[in-house]
């Protein structure tokens, strides 16, 4: 292939110019056939390129447009769980039988746009899901095993949305008692 020099025709536009157009010769008809049928396979390719990587982007937005959304409501999601984990026998029961229904409601409605629960409680500690926040010394189940859930985390599109807040075991010491220790 030639050496080209990039010369600046009028009005800005820029075009490639062969060396032996430089020195007054012009190329033949089939090497400029050939280097025009270069240029629009590049061309065309480039274009199918941007199709797709246009298209790529576009199913992301539809997939996680939400995704800030249902961020924001995940205080309010908490917010009635823990109305119902501290209500009290002096709370009207029809107050408590409201609170359960919108939040079952509430909960349905974010599970339709892609948002689920992740699993806690009773399961092996996964650091990708799950942000342990102290340990616990416990003989009676097994070391690394999600303990309690202090905040739940969610997952949206299969992507973790919140982690989950944990307490997690491990293996008692033979001369210590069972204890909380914060993480480090």
């Amino acid at each position: 292939m030639e050496e080209r020099e990039v010369i600046e025709k009028k009005e800005g536009e820029i075009q490639e110019v062969t060396e032996k157009e430089v020195r007054g010769e012009k190329p033949s008809p089939e090497n400029e056939l050939a280097e025009l049928k270069d240029r629009f396979m590049r061309l065309y390719a480039e274009f199918e390129n941007y199709k797709k990587r246009v298209q790529k982007d576009k199913e992301e937005l539809i997939k996680y447009g939400n995704e800030s959304l249902l961020y924001e409501m995940l205080p309010v999601i908490d917010n009635l769980e823990m109305a119902l984990k501290h209500s009290t026998d002096a709370i009207s029961n029809d107050l408590v039988k409201g609170v359960e229904i919108t939040l079952r409601e509430f909960q349905r409605v974010v599970e339709k746009f892609g948002l689920t629960p992740i699993p806690a409680v009773g399961l092996p500690f996964d650091p990708s899901v799950h942000h342990a926040m102290s340990q616990v010394e416990r003989g009676d189940v097994e070391d690394k095993t999600v303990v309690e859930e202090f905040r739940k985390g969610y997952l949206f599109g299969g992507k973790v949305l919140r982690p989950s807040l944990v307490l997690v075991s491990r293996k008692p010491d033979e001369n210590t008692g069972s204890e909380v220790k914060p993480i480090k």
